[in-house]
């Protein structure tokens, strides 16, 4: 193999691997927005969970443990 093949290939892999980090990015980009996406989903809900615990006139009875 000469030297023009090394480099060749050498540039070939390069640019390979150019794609798949900018793919790679892409996915972390996108799955990014989807923990925020959850996150908010979790907050509301906590908070909804909170308010009702609030306003629920009866007291949070405990659940024994039966053994």
């Amino acid at each position: 193999m000469g030297v023009t093949d090394k480099m060749w290939d050498a540039l070939t892999t390069v640019i390979k691997m150019n794609d798949k980090v900018e793919r790679l990015a892409g996915t972390v980009v996108a799955q990014q927005s989807k923990i925020e996406s959850l996150t908010e989903r979790v907050i509301r809900l906590e908070t909804a969970l909170e308010i009702a615990l609030a306003t629920r006139k009866i007291p949070a009875q405990r659940i024994e443990n039966k053994q």
